[in-house]
């Protein structure tokens, strides 16, 4: 029975962030970093503290992410309750960049000093302190994709915001946003857990949940159909290095009777696999089969499959599928 509430309990949570599930795994530099005061005086203290410990720019890097999830909380209170954007003249290129650059040092400086930021104070932060320790950062702002109703929305938005930082020459993800915790409707509140895998994560499954407002990475054109028709992903899959293969859209359209194939990469059957139905009950995957380095399986759609179908691995959701009866 408890197993069973917990799973009813997943459609009850409405996440602003992708809601982590798996265990906490601190690497050595997490763990130098955890001995770090919780709070530092200036900026600066921080950078030449974590300057002092670390000398590869990977470090470096992965500290500034660490304490920042460790330490910043998200502001939930700002984020329910936006504050109307500030304006300002100028009559010059250079004043109107230098205005920025007040509002900017301005929003950094609240999030490092009260601990609390939303993603633009958490990207304006990790980008300073990034560049105080002498490594090279970019803001992205963007479209997100976390809830059900996300797959296959018509409309694009742009409501988040994340970093690149360059490492060993190569551009790296990272979102310190997620990677602080996850916000649960259920309790009402903030829930403070580390998620290490939006520490450079692997553009293939950081772009089925971020879209940037250019359309680009690196040159590359990305295609935004693609992100808002693809299926909903979930931090387990990303920790197990798992994808969905098939169907590569997560719109279903189907008819009573139809037969719906899904292929996952790197899930195998010894592993714990079902998904919940319109009663919210337990159906566990029987008829799976290995395939092409993955698990294949069929399911016949009938009045048992609700709206959205969403598949679990070890009691952890994985991957959300919007069904639609033709």
């Amino acid at each position: 029975m408890a197993i069973k509430k917990l799973l009813s309990a997943f459609f009850l949570l409405s996440v602003i962030f992708l809601c982590p599930s798996f265990s906490q795994n601190y690497n050595k530099v997490d763990q130098i970093v955890l001995k770090y005061p919780k709070r530092f005086d200036t900026t600066e203290e921080l950078a030449d503290r974590i300057q002092k410990d670390f000398s590869s720019d990977r470090d470096k890097a992965r500290a500034i992410f660490s304490w920042m999830a460790f330490n910043i909380n998200y502001d939930l209170n700002a984020f329910l309750n936006p504050q109307r954007s500030q304006g300002f003249s100028y009559r010059t290129e250079e004043e109107k960049q230098q205005k920025i650059k007040q509002l900017n040092d301005n929003m950094l400086q609240k999030a490092f000093k009260s601990q609390k930021a939303v993603c633009e104070g958490f990207t304006v932060l990790y980008s300073h302190l990034a560049s105080l320790t002498g490594l090279k950062s970019q803001i992205v702002k963007g479209d997100s994709k976390t809830r059900l109703v996300d797959i296959g929305r018509k409309t694009p938005h742009s409501d988040h915001a994340w970093n690149m930082v360059l490492i060993d020459g190569k551009w790296r993800l990272i979102d310190v946003t997620w990677g602080q915790g996850y916000y649960d409707s259920s309790k009402g509140r903030m829930t403070k857990e580390f998620a290490p895998i939006y520490f450079d994560t692997p553009p293939e499954y950081f772009f089925t949940k971020h879209f940037p407002d250019s359309g680009e990475y690196l040159g590359d054109k990305l295609d935004r159909e693609d992100f808002l028709n693809g299926p909903l992903i979930y931090n387990k899959l990303i920790e197990y290095d798992a994808q969905v293969l098939e169907p590569k859209s997560g719109l279903i359209e189907v008819k009573n009777g139809d037969n719906i194939t899904f292929r996952f990469k790197n899930i195998s059957k010894k592993d714990v696999l079902f998904y919940l139905n319109k009663k919210n009950q337990p159906v566990k995957i029987a008829n799976s089969k290995e395939r092409k380095g993955g698990l294949e399986f069929d399911i016949i759609y009938d009045k048992n499959i609700g709206e959205y179908i969403t598949f679990f691995m070890d009691n952890n959701s994985i991957a959300s599928f919007q069904i639609k009866q033709k």
